[in-house]
């Protein structure tokens, strides 16, 4: 039971009329007094009690893309047994409430509610707690009983397919050598002299037995495709909220077509990185991002790359329409070398553009359905 201020002022206009009212001998106060008491009674009278219900909300999918429809039902039943008086019901949707009036119920009988949820915005929206609510008309009293545990709706981003677009900008790199030596790989390089410990399954015979000395094979290492994705999440490289949001789809639709090619990925945004071991808690996650003063932007995500993803042998920085080039170049500096880089500037509108020198691309992404262009470009 909670007193809300409207009823501790009352309270307080009681004690005060009838203590004054009686000292002085002032008979209205006092009357005001014994009024606001008996209120005070008559509302702590109606939160007596409270009623059995078995509540059960359900929701048709927790899973939906922005814009679709999301609903869900609330089935409350009367598991006392009696009547149960006619009261109210609370719902959280998010940050709103809805109210709703549950007739009065005989014994096992059931009230059905169904509501549909707003997802015109990309968000992670937290359903329930259900609450049942007995008080007084005025609300002096509060008396609120919980009866469920709230869930969570994730409402994911926006899509575009990718099917083939992407397939240059990865498949390129798949099993590419590097510079660097080992023991045991797939890439032969040379032969070399044996020296004690070296593993003697690599020991080449026939050129041994022709140098008349020990002979062992050397390797380059190759690389597994690793793609990094990096989101600046800096309000300062964006202009507005919905800039950011195309940002989030292209992260989303790029990460999403790695993972269904069966490819390593590796997503940071936010304060951290992104789940990535199945697409849908990948767009989980990506429901739930926001712009954050303090969070890295495009300067830094060069950084954050070589510190969380240095394996990386693509790194896919986007951010909005805020930097300018030299600042793009300034945070595509810090990835590891040998990377090859994609930094993609969102800017609602934009034309489709891709500027490549070296291993460096700067593209201009206008709107989500460009993405697959804008990738075919980059690998051209």
């Amino acid at each position: 039971m909670r007193i809300t201020p409207l009823g501790w002022g009352t309270a307080v206009v009681a004690v005060l009329g009838l203590v004054v009212g009686r000292r002085l001998g002032w008979l209205e106060l006092a009357a005001v007094g014994a009024a606001c008491a008996a209120v005070c009674v008559v509302a702590l009278l109606m939160t007596i009690g409270r009623a059995r219900y078995a509540v059960d909300l359900d929701l048709a999918d927790h899973r939906v893309r922005v814009g679709d429809r999301a609903t869900g039902g609330l089935e409350i039943r009367n598991a006392a047994r009696r009547r149960a008086l006619p009261s109210r019901v609370e719902l959280p949707v998010g940050a709103s409430v809805a109210e709703l009036a549950v007739p009065s119920l005989a014994p096992g009988a059931s009230h059905d509610e169904l509501f549909s949820i707003p997802t015109s915005r990309r968000a992670v929206i937290v359903v329930g707690p259900v609450r049942s609510v007995r008080g007084d008309p005025l609300g002096l009293v509060r008396r609120s009983v919980r009866w469920t545990q709230p869930v969570e709706l994730f409402v994911h981003p926006a899509l575009v397919g990718l099917a083939g677009a992407n397939a240059g900008l990865l498949r390129d790199l798949e099993g590419q050598a590097t510079r660097d030596l080992s023991e045991s790989d797939m890439s032969f390089h040379a032969l070399r002299d044996y020296v004690a410990g070296d593993d003697r399954r690599n020991i080449h015979w026939r050129s041994s037995a022709r140098h008349d000395r020990l002979m062992v094979k050397q390797f380059e290492d190759t690389r597994r495709t690793l793609t990094a994705l990096a989101l600046a999440t800096s309000p300062a490289d964006y202009t507005d909220d919905d800039e950011f949001e195309l940002a989030v789809s292209a992260v989303a639709s790029i990460g999403v077509q790695t993972l269904r090619d069966e490819r390593e990925l590796a997503v940071l945004a936010g304060p951290g990185a992104l789940r990535v071991d199945t697409p849908p808690r990948l767009l989980d996650d990506c429901s739930g991002l926001a712009l954050a003063a303090g969070d890295a932007g495009v300067v830094l995500l060069g950084r954050r790359v070589a510190r969380e993803a240095a394996g990386a042998s693509v790194a896919v920085l986007v951010t909005g329409s805020g930097p300018s080039d030299a600042d793009l170049r300034l945070g595509a500096r810090h990835v590891p070398a040998g990377t090859r880089v994609l930094v993609v500037r969102c800017a609602r509108g934009a034309d489709v553009e891709v500027r490549t020198q070296g291993s460096l691309s700067l593209a201009t992404l206008g709107t989500l359905a460009d993405l697959p262009r804008l990738l075919r470009r980059a690998t051209g």
